[in-house]
């Protein structure tokens, strides 16, 4: 039981850290490159950490500012949408009695 804590503690870790790699605002975006539909699903994904760690830094965003336009808001909403409102669909419904 101990080992497996410690393991999960790890493993939650290390993919906060892979996480940050990607987080919108880190300056891989620019003009000449700007953040596409794939970045707006990963963005979308990410966004509670985004919200979080934008509180402790300045350049850290929820969205990412150098985009596609459409389609990075496309995919940045499809991801929120899904990873939240489906939320709401895993919840059990009282019975009325």
């Amino acid at each position: 039981m101990r080992k497996s804590m410690v393991f999960s503690g790890l493993a939650l870790v290390l993919m906060l850290f892979i996480l940050t790699g990607c987080i919108p605002g880190d300056g891989s975006y620019d003009f000449d490159k700007p953040a596409g539909f794939l970045s707006g699903v990963w963005h979308g994904w990410i966004a509670p950490l985004s919200l979080i760690m934008g509180i402790f830094s300045e350049t850290v965003r929820v969205y990412e500012v150098f985009n596609t336009g459409w389609w990075y808001d496309f995919g940045f909403y499809i991801a929120v949408i899904s990873g939240f409102g489906g939320l709401s669909l895993s919840r059990k419904k009282k019975k009325d009695k």
